[in-house]
């Protein structure tokens, strides 16, 4: 008994050591997220303040106040950022389920060279193509719309989506196809009644990856649209920063962080068993 003492301690300290560890980088993680919700609660010249003050000395509404104040109203830039990222994931989640099932279930003659260029999209810089795609919308009389900002963002998402999709479906064993075939399963039956129920956490990877990307993205709302009435959210955060004689109001600034921040960690950690589960499909040969 007192041989194995030591070596239950030697195990202890080691665990121990990584505990600490996880503590101090979630610390530091969150440290500034804890920082930017304090922040505005500050008044205008506390939150300017050098040196600056941890905890607000007068406790205040008035960034949030701010932000709903300016412009045409903080819900109709919130409405457009819904709607726009709700059918960017409908659209996403949609083409990518049926590209990658054809790609992982229908064998053809250049699969994996068509699956590349499908890929070779990642490398596609948006700037380098910001031109040809504003021609583009204007030839279809898509431009200043909100649906032509959703299929710019579907077709960067496509790329990843199917490559995320292919390995989830991939992972499915065989079996399973074959006996949906004998049962009298068409394709389009057996991939919504058999296929999608069990590559889920596929699905739901896709639909985060999408919603971090739609709801977060500036450049693309600023350049196609050009109506103040159809600008999405974050493009309204940059409206409502500018205070009296050019200053830059931090109050509002922060509180539209808070509030655009809040969506994304609430549906991560809703959904992170499924997003953890989705990106190691296909890691593992069935």
């Amino acid at each position: 008994m007192s041989s194995m003492r030591p070596r239950r301690s030697s195990l202890t300290l080691p665990r121990v050591c990584y505990y600490v560890a996880c503590v101090i980088l979630a610390l530091i993680f969150l440290f500034p997220l804890f920082w930017t919700v304090i922040s505005t609660f500050k008044s205008p010249e506390e939150i300017s303040a050098v040196p600056p003050t941890f905890f607000p000395q007068q406790f205040t509404f008035q960034g949030y106040l701010d932000l709903f104040q300016a412009g045409a109203g903080i819900i109709q830039y919130l409405g457009n950022s819904i709607l726009v990222t709700f059918l960017t994931i409908a659209l996403t989640i949609l083409l990518s389920t049926l590209a990658a099932f054809g790609f992982a279930r229908f064998p053809f003659p250049g699969l994996n060279v068509v699956f590349v260029l499908i890929l070779a999209g990642l490398m596609i810089p948006f700037t380098s193509i910001v031109t040809p795609l504003f021609v583009l919308l204007r030839v279809l009389d898509l431009q200043n719309s909100l649906f032509g900002l959703v299929l710019i963002y579907t077709t960067f998402q496509l790329p990843f989506s199917i490559f995320m999709m292919r390995n989830s479906f991939e992972s499915i064993p065989r079996e399973l196809q074959e006996a949906a075939e004998i049962d009298g399963c068409s394709w389009f039956s057996m991939l919504f009644r058999v296929m999608i129920p069990v590559a889920y956490p596929g699905v739901i990877t896709v639909g985060l990856f999408t919603f971090f990307a739609a709801w977060n993205e500036f450049l693309a709302a600023l350049i196609f649209l050009s109506d103040s009435d159809r600008y999405t959210f974050p493009i309204y955060l940059v409206m409502a920063q500018q205070g009296q004689y050019g200053t830059v109001n931090w109050n509002s600034v922060q509180a539209g962080v808070v509030i655009s921040a809040l969506p994304c960690i609430l549906v991560f950690l809703l959904l992170q068993r499924f997003y953890l589960k989705g990106l190691m499909s296909g890691a593992v040969k069935a």
